[in-house]
């Protein structure tokens, strides 16, 4: 797989890999187990907007006059109907508070999954997204792309609900899980703080950060 540089973030196919230093220095903060709960989730808030920042480079804009104090303008503004933010339950959620600091217009939806750690497989127990997802830039987020199989199930029911748009973000990803996605929607970007080495047997990234959902809302 070829890599190529393009500043502070590392392209490779369809995925991005958002670099910047103070982006893998709370990324940092947040792997070491010793980071308490409330700093746990404040950095990821904090990161989820430079991942953001990125992941929406590229919206649609148009122009419409406005007053500035001092005369008439066409000013840029964004085009289309308002982004559809999509939190993968429950660990999404984490991401989704930060991205909508960054953009409080956005429509939101959420998809309940939880995965069996027998199987490694998702169960699904809850979907609910705003209308009209065919017309929406639809972003869902999760922190953790692990097996890729809960990331790939929810991109089946977003495009099922009528989303032919999708981007996914995530704090960390492993190989398994974003090969096992880009088989599945290779029309899917992935914006991620990182690339970690690895699944384990039990289907955790390592290095990573352990259980996300567990370290944000301080459950075992």
């Amino acid at each position: 797989m070829s890599v190529t540089y393009e500043g502070k973030f590392i392209v490779k196919q369809n995925l991005t890999i958002v670099s910047h230093p103070l982006v893998q220095h709370k990324l940092t903060l947040m792997r070491n187990k010793n980071t308490p709960t409330a700093v746990f989730r404040q950095i990821l808030r904090e990161i989820s907007q430079f991942l953001a920042y990125e992941i929406t480079r590229e919206l649609q804009m148009t122009t419409k006059p406005i007053e500035t104090p001092l005369e008439r303008m066409d000013a840029l503004t964004l085009a289309g109907k308002k982004l559809a933010l999509v939190s993968i339950l429950r660990a999404g959620n984490g991401l989704l508070d930060g991205v909508l600091q960054l953009i409080p217009s956005a429509r939101v939806g959420f998809i309940g999954l939880y995965r069996n750690e027998t199987t490694l497989q998702p169960v699904q127990y809850y979907f609910k997204v705003p209308d009209d997802l065919e017309d929406r830039l639809v972003i869902a987020v999760d922190p953790m792309l692990a097996t890729g199989n809960s990331a790939k199930v929810a991109i089946d029911l977003l495009k099922d609900a009528g989303a032919n748009n999708i981007r996914f973000m995530c704090l960390i990803a492993a190989p398994e899980g974003l090969q096992r996605l880009s088989e599945a929607h290779p029309d899917v970007p992935v914006v991620t703080a990182a690339l970690d080495r690895k699944l384990n047997e039990i289907g955790h990234i390592i290095p990573g950060l352990g259980d996300a959902g567990d370290r944000m809302f301080g459950t075992k």
